[in-house]
């Protein structure tokens, strides 16, 4: 038996630098589109816990979907076809960063323009399937449990979108791109801290609101100034995704799912 066949084929995804500006309520009010952000397509070699901004609830329709794994296609298409399963129906529709991480192979910069079909698509998507490039972010990724979000917390109670801010936001993915690409930690780290920075100020409820217990801030403070740099998967926790070519105590790994024909050899 293999893990596949419990867990099901469907990659997971990481959501990096950027996170948020997939949200038309959100990049409307960038004044320098477009804003970006990075998500990473991860081979499912294990399960990772349900409501922390690891795409689970997507997953789960992709799965329902394509029983068999990711069909073969043009990936923007899968994206919307994925996307459309997802939220008919639903009046406050999931961003499609979620469906771009899972079926678009490697690291992909995600560009989003309100302008372009109302900011609910990616205007671009450009990814990196460099062999070395992902057996670098393999390592340098540390990813440690911090929690699932608390019934009934709901990230968006307080919304203060500066277009400062926003395109602000938007930069970090940009930024946290090229770093990966160059191979740069201290870069990548940077522009995890500066995106945590941005949902703070954005978002105020994404890392504090009544349901949340736990400092989050507090421990996100502790990481970041013991390595490169750190943030959260998603809203109200999740896990941290702190960049390090140091151990971080109770972390673990994933492994970046590179397109195939790339050479493996080199990982």
């Amino acid at each position: 038996m293999d893990i596949t066949d419990l867990i099901g084929k469907i990659p997971h995804r990481m959501a990096f630098a950027g996170g948020w500006i997939d949200q038309p309520f959100l990049s409307k009010h960038n004044p320098e589109p477009p804003g970006s952000m990075v998500v990473v397509s991860v081979e499912p070699q294990f399960h990772f816990m349900d409501r922390c901004g690891m795409a689970s609830s997507t997953r789960k329709v992709a799965q329902q979907l394509w029983p068999g794994g990711l069909p073969q296609g043009d990936l923007a298409e899968l994206v919307r076809q994925l996307y459309h399963a997802e939220n008919l129906g639903l009046a406050e529709p999931s961003g499609s960063q979620d469906m771009v991480g899972l079926i678009y192979p490697g690291v992909s910069r995600i560009d989003y323009d309100f302008a372009h079909e109302g900011g609910y698509f990616p205007v671009q998507v450009e990814s990196n399937n460099d062999p070395q490039v992902a057996g670098w972010l393999d390592e340098v990724i540390y990813i440690l449990p911090v929690m699932p979000r608390p019934q009934g917390y709901k990230p968006l109670g307080i919304q203060n979108l500066d277009p400062r801010w926003v395109q602000r936001l938007g930069q970090t993915g940009k930024d946290c791109y090229n770093a990966i690409v160059a191979r740069d930690l201290q870069a990548l780290g940077t522009s995890f801290n500066a995106c945590m920075l941005c949902w703070e100020t954005l978002l105020p409820h994404v890392v504090r609101h009544p349901t949340i217990k736990l400092d989050l801030m507090g421990l996100l403070g502790y990481y970041q100034k013991r390595y490169a740099g750190a943030m959260f998967s998603g809203s109200g926790g999740g896990y941290f995704y702190v960049a390090s070519n140091e151990p971080v105590p109770g972390a673990f790994h994933a492994r970046v799912r590179v397109a195939k024909g790339y050479a493996e050899s080199s990982r």
